[in-house]
């Protein structure tokens, strides 16, 4: 099987009517308040030029399931408040010492360690106020408080923390494929996870269908994090936005270093072509999808 590549399909066009609307409503979730410090530094890395692609995933979960948008929107912005609070914390001095992010100074560049520090714990602890406050009153309580649990493990020890501290606990060891498998599904997969489980459960989703499109959420996530540990090695500051090479600096386990270049690129075009046939064969109708997967891969062999 091969990748099936969205002929005359414009990605940019498509995503970006909602992606202005992703970041409207987080401009409208950060408004500047006391101490004026804090929602400066938080507005600085959420609001930075980023793909958006979790809350856009969600949003599309959502559509596929004949859901309302609207009921949608405060989670999704949850979910890239706490993405953008993963990537504070991540570039921090005793994480990964990063100068870069998203092509701009990271966080505690521009305000300090002990801000930086704050501003990611206040959005870890803001993003489920937001969920709670700004979701509409229409949604089901018992489906709401299911998404807020899942959004929950998927922020903490059992989720993205949990991935990162195995993942830091294995920088300069020789790790098992089960170790290596739990990093790679915990810090990045989770969150593509929880996108599409969210979007899917907001909108009533069969069963079928949230499995489905709970299997192209993980797939896509743990395809994300490779394409991204290719990038390291092969991607500049210009292309990517952060310093390249910090991986292998840091004698950390990626899949490059484990399994080489040419085989992680391989892997990871069939990861992408196995969330492609999982919407075939169940029938999902999602010209975005099939395209986001196929950028994942675009993006690393161009």
């Amino acid at each position: 099987m091969k990748l099936l590549v969205q002929k005359d399909f414009d990605y940019n066009k498509v995503v970006l009517p909602d992606k202005e609307l992703i970041n409207s409503h987080l401009d409208k979730y950060l408004e500047i308040r006391y101490p004026q410090l804090i929602w400066e530094s938080i507005r600085y890395s959420v609001l930075a030029d980023g793909k958006r692609i979790r809350p856009l995933l969600m949003l599309e979960s959502a559509r596929i399931c004949g859901g309302d948008i609207e009921n949608v929107f405060p989670i999704a912005c949850a979910l890239e408040m706490l993405h953008a609070q993963s990537l504070i914390h991540d570039d921090l001095p005793c994480m990964d010492n990063d100068d870069y992010r998203r092509g701009k100074l990271t966080n505690h560049k521009v305000y300090g360690e002990a801000i930086a520090v704050l501003a990611g714990d206040a959005l870890l602890s803001y993003a489920p106020k937001v969920i709670i406050k700004h979701t509409p009153d229409k949604v089901d309580k018992k489906v709401l408080l299911q998404v807020l649990e899942e959004f929950l493990k998927a922020a903490g020890p059992m989720g993205i923390v949990g991935g990162q501290v195995v993942d830091i606990e294995s920088e300069e060891k020789e790790i098992d494929f089960a170790t290596f498998n739990y990093i790679l599904s915990h810090k990045t997969g989770e969150l593509f996870k929880f996108a599409m489980r969210a979007g899917a459960l907001l909108s009533g989703a069969t069963e079928e269908k949230l499995e489905a499109l709970s299997f192209y959420g993980k797939t896509i996530g743990y395809a994300f994090q490779i394409a991204d540990d290719i990038l390291d090695v092969t991607g500049t500051l210009e292309t990517i936005g952060k310093t390249p090479g910090k991986d292998q600096n840091s004698k950390k386990n990626t899949h490059v270093s484990l399994y080489g270049l040419e085989e992680s690129k391989k892997e990871l075009e069939i990861l992408c072509i196995n969330a492609q046939q999982e919407l075939i064969k169940k029938n999902i109708n999602s010209p975005l999808l099939m395209a986001i997967a196929e950028q994942i891969v675009a993006r690393v062999l161009k």
